[in-house]
């Protein structure tokens, strides 16, 4: 299950969650973020238990995206006890995906 982050649950959900959170910024307007979005799902599916898939829209939600700094999007952040442990910028394959997450699953 993807979970939709906001201004206000961001703290609750991400920052102060038991297990670590695969943050996917995106936009409505998002090519790239759309193609991504399918492979998301799926890892969210795979990995329940073990992580948490968040999308935070850009668009309802530009404190929290200028607050780390995205510049680019899709950019998916990795976070683990209330901070940012790996990132990255694009379109990317599933298996990137996977990989990106697989040291802290």
């Amino acid at each position: 299950m993807e979970i939709e982050i906001r201004e206000d649950n961001f703290k609750t959900e991400v920052l102060e969650s038991k297990i670590p959170c695969l943050v996917d910024f995106w936009a409505e307007w998002c090519g790239p973020c759309k193609m991504i979005a399918p492979s998301l799902k799926e890892i969210a599916q795979e990995y329940k238990d073990k992580i948490k898939v968040c999308k935070i829209n850009i668009d309802e939600a530009s404190s929290i995206a200028s607050s780390y700094g995205i510049m680019s999007i899709p950019t998916l952040m990795v976070f683990k006890d209330g901070s940012v442990q790996n990132s990255a910028v694009g379109a990317l394959p599933k298996s990137d995906i996977v990989s990106l997450i697989k040291s802290y699953v």
